[in-house]
C-alpha cells in the first residue's frame, strides 16, 4: 500500500487542503495518508520537508528540486506563470 506523508508547519493554512487534494486524486484508491507537523530545522532534515506543504510518496518528494535544501518555511512551486505558493 502507497504512503502518503503531508508535512506542514504549525498553522500552516494549506495542510487541510493539501490532504484534501492528495485524498480526491486517490480516488478511492487505497493509501495511507498521514499529516506530520514539523516544528524545526532538524525534522525538516531528517524527513525531507523542502517547505510547507511537503508531499511525500512511500518518503520521497516528487515535486523536490534538484539540490533542494530541507527548510522549516511556505513551500513555493514554479509554473509557466512564475513562483507562487502553494494556493
Amino acid at each position: 500500500m502507497m504512503r502518503i506523508t503531508v508535512l506542514t508547519v504549525p498553522g500552516c493554512p494549506n495542510a487541510v487542503p493539501a490532504v484534501e487534494r492528495v485524498t480526491a486524486a486517490l480516488a478511492g484508491r487505497a493509501a495511507e495518508v498521514e499529516l506530520v507537523e514539523v516544528r524545526d530545522q532538524a525534522q525538516a532534515t531528517a524527513l525531507g520537508m523542502n517547505g510547507s506543504p511537503t508531499v511525500l510518496l512511500d518518503g520521497a518528494d516528487p515535486f523536490a528540486l534538484p539540490g533542494a535544501e530541507p527548510s522549516v518555511s511556505c513551500r513555493l512551486y514554479r509554473d509557466a506563470d512564475g513562483i507562487r505558493n502553494s494556493e
